[in-house]
């Protein structure tokens, strides 16, 4: 909590507010909205006692679901309710591209957006079904992707693109927006986290429009989850039970400690964030014998109750403060993420899904792994490839030389075989030839100043390379 007096800086934030003429009176009242409430000081953290493990009930197994009836007709009648959304409002900076990081290509030339269009083509053509593809930019990707979505024109698809809020960053000082500072940049805004999607859906017209032609459900992903793709049997299992939030989950490794977990609390199915966890309870949080699943941030919701709960302005989710720096200021951002608004419906549920539909790229190191003979490509879908026995993907560290995916792909002549591989850790400047096999545990650290080559159609098995001498 800001150690702010609310009383003072409201007005005065009101009135600087409204003259920010860039933004529209829904995103002036939307972020007045959201720092009045930080700054009322309402309570983040939970009471630890009262939390409980969910039951079977709360998150469903995915084993547990029954089977999708093998009739096209059915299938259509489904699908017919369904619509596809994806947050695109990222950008590629962290992986050195420019550009939504949609667009950053992950296999055979294709880009995430090209992997998600095909996928609906695919499902739209198998079964005559009309699903469209909303993406939510943000005001960092919108012009882009509005280009970019210019070459699907000819597909069997609908796509329609909205923003999320701009809100203005706030000087942490005095609580004055950047912009009202003489800021006119772009780094003087953000997009408030995808907590946003509801209200701008609604906000945008899309909402209603969706609803009008007699859709039920959205499908929410990030553009980079690669294993977020439509799944027939949690479709109609909400459909059935009348669900009207569903997140999928699934069990954590030691590599997801700090992702957010469902608990049952009060009565209700909530998210918990490490965040919200006192301080003496964050190693029992990232334990994975208590808090067995996380948070993938696919979630299924039902269109109609969205527009109930953002017209009555009832998704109050737990705000995250995000302090930043820009040109020497300290800033503030408040931001809301969509999975914490599973509390605010009726009958929401966590389905427990198998690990393959979380297949996040959030660095150059998972595209190795995507890139790699580990999965195949068909149809747009990315699956695991059977001839690997391990249920677990191996772990990948590649040095800040791999980071840029421009980098990443000249120190690469063509990706390894790493169906066999348990862990690669690469230090320093390393380049690999065409045809490289890995196995076991790999560890292949160049020194300062020297460059290790590793030979076209080399084997490396459980080997701990530390020089040209350690290449036979």
């Amino acid at each position: 909590m800001a150690a702010v007096d609310a009383a003072k800086v409201l007005p005065k934030l009101k009135s600087d507010v409204a003259t920010l003429n860039q933004i529209s009176e829904n995103e002036k009242s939307g972020f007045i909205n959201l720092v009045s409430r930080y700054l009322s000081g309402e309570a983040q953290q939970v009471d630890w006692s009262k939390i409980q493990t969910p039951t079977d009930k709360v998150v469903v197994p995915y084993d547990s679901l029954a089977p999708v009836p093998e009739d096209a007709a059915q299938t259509k009648k489904l699908l017919d309710k369904l619509v596809v959304l994806k947050l695109n409002g990222g950008l590629g900076t962290t992986m050195g591209c420019t550009g939504p990081k949609s667009v950053i290509e992950v296999r055979n030339g294709l880009t995430f957006l090209d992997l998600i269009v095909i996928q609906i083509e695919t499902l739209n053509a198998k079964y005559g079904c009309s699903v469209p593809l909303l993406l939510m930019n943000s005001f960092n990707t919108h012009d882009d992707t509005a280009k970019i979505i210019e070459k699907y024109a000819k597909s069997n698809i609908e796509i329609h693109t909205f923003n999320q809020s701009q809100y203005p960053r706030l000087v942490k000082e005095d609580f004055t927006p950047l912009p009202c500072k003489g800021n006119t940049g772009k780094d003087a805004w953000y997009p408030p986290g995808h907590g946003d999607v509801f209200s701008s859906l609604k906000n945008s017209g899309k909402l209603d429009a969706l609803l009008a032609k007699g859709k039920e459900y959205v499908f929410m992903a990030n553009s980079d989850n690669l294993g977020a793709v439509v799944d027939l049997k949690i479709l109609s299992h909400l459909i059935a039970n009348k669900n009207e939030y569903c997140m999928e989950v699934t069990p954590k490794t030691l590599a997801d400690v700090k992702g957010g977990t469902l608990i049952s609390y009060e009565g209700r199915v909530q998210l918990l964030e490490i965040a919200q966890v006192p301080d003496e309870h964050v190693n029992e949080f990232k334990s994975i014998e208590k808090f067995k699943i996380f948070n993938t941030n696919n979630l299924w919701i039902n269109l109609q109750a969205i527009k109930r709960l953002v017209e009555a302005d009832a998704l109050k989710m737990e705000i995250i403060p995000n302090p930043k720096e820009v040109n020497g200021v300290n800033v503030l951002q408040l931001e809301t993420a969509a999975g914490a608004a599973i509390r605010f419906f009726d009958h929401a549920i966590g389905i427990n899904v198998p690990r393959s539909r979380f297949l996040p790229v959030k660095a150059t190191s998972d595209l190795l792994l995507v890139q790699s003979d580990l999965y195949t490509l068909s149809d747009g879908f990315v699956t695991r490839n059977l001839a690997r026995t391990n249920p677990e993907n191996p772990s990948i560290e590649l040095g800040p030389e791999f980071k840029k995916v421009a980098d990443f792909l000249k120190r690469f002549k063509t990706i390894p075989s790493i169906i066999e591989l348990d862990s690669l850790k690469v230090t320093g400047d390393v380049w690999f030839g065409a045809g490289v096999t890995l196995k076991g545990k790999v560890t292949i650290t160049a020194k300062p100043g020297e460059k290790i080559e590793i030979p076209d159609g080399y084997v490396i098995a459980g080997k701990n390379i530390t020089g040209a001498g350690d290449i036979k």
